[in-house]
C-alpha cells in the first residue's frame, strides 16, 4: 500500500520537474543576453541537477510499490528535495548576482544528493 509520504514524493518530483523546465526556458530565453557565458553555465548546471533530482523524487515515490514505505526511502526523498533547494538554489542565486559566499554552501546540496542516491540504493537492497 502506498503511503501519503510516497505520494507526496511523486507530487514533489512532478512539480520540481515542471519548475526545472520553466527555469531552463527562462535561462535560455530570458537570461541569454543578460548573463555572462560563465554565469549562464552556472544557471544551466542548476537546472540540470534540479531536473535530474526531480526524476529522483519520482523514483523515490514510485519505489514505494515494490519496496514499501521504508525509512531509508523517505530519507532519500527528503535529501533529494534538500539538495534541489541548496545545490540548485545557490547556483541560481549565484548566477543572478547573489553573494559569492553562497558558493561555499553549494557542496552541502551536492552531499545531500549523494547521500540520497546511496539511501535509495540501500532501500532497494533492504529485505525490510
Amino acid at each position: 500500500m502506498r503511503s501519503e509520504v510516497n505520494r507526496l514524493f511523486v507530487v514533489l518530483g512532478a512539480l520540481n520537474g515542471a519548475l526545472a523546465v520553466m527555469l531552463g526556458a527562462f535561462g535560455a530565453h530570458g537570461l541569454e543576453n543578460q548573463l555572462s557565458e560563465r554565469m549562464l553555465a552556472v544557471f544551466r548546471t542548476g537546472v540540470d541537477y534540479h531536473f535530474y533530482h526531480a526524476l529522483g523524487l519520482l523514483a523515490v515515490g514510485l519505489a514505494a510499490g515494490p519496496l514499501g514505505p521504508l525509512r531509508r526511502l523517505h530519507a532519500a526523498g527528503w535529501l533529494m528535495l534538500a539538495g534541489i533547494v541548496i545545490f540548485a538554489g545557490t547556483l541560481y542565486a549565484l548566477a543572478l548576482g547573489g553573494p559569492g559566499w553562497l558558493g561555499a554552501i553549494t557542496p552541502i546540496g551536492g552531499t545531500a544528493f549523494i547521500l540520497a542516491w546511496l539511501l535509495l540504493a540501500a532501500a532497494a537492497m533492504s529485505r525490510r
